[in-house]
């Protein structure tokens, strides 16, 4: 197992790796990671907007429709499918 030094401020450990390296966070644990929405599998209504340039509420009424195949339900929240809503716009002339 390979030891880590660790600074002062990076106290809270994030995680482990498959050859046992334990991972912190530099920031102590306090602030949440930012991941490029391209690189994202999941996205919020807020972010596909941004994404795809599509208003919010023209992708909440695209994604109402129970047969719709790029929306995740977690719980109430509303997740859209980034790869999957790619593929419907593809196939779409007008929205």
């Amino acid at each position: 197992m390979k030891e880590v030094r660790v600074c002062e401020a990076m106290k809270s450990p994030v995680g482990t790796l498959s050859d046992g390296t334990v991972l912190h966070q530099q920031d102590g644990g306090t602030k949440s990671r930012q991941v490029p929405i391209w690189e994202k599998s999941n996205l919020t209504l807020e972010e596909a907007a941004a994404y795809s340039g599509i208003g919010i509420n023209k992708l909440r009424e695209m994604s109402d429709s129970k047969d719709c195949t790029f929306v995740l339900w977690n719980g109430t929240k509303r997740l859209l499918k980034r790869r999957r809503l790619d593929e419907h716009l593809d196939q779409l002339f007008s929205i």
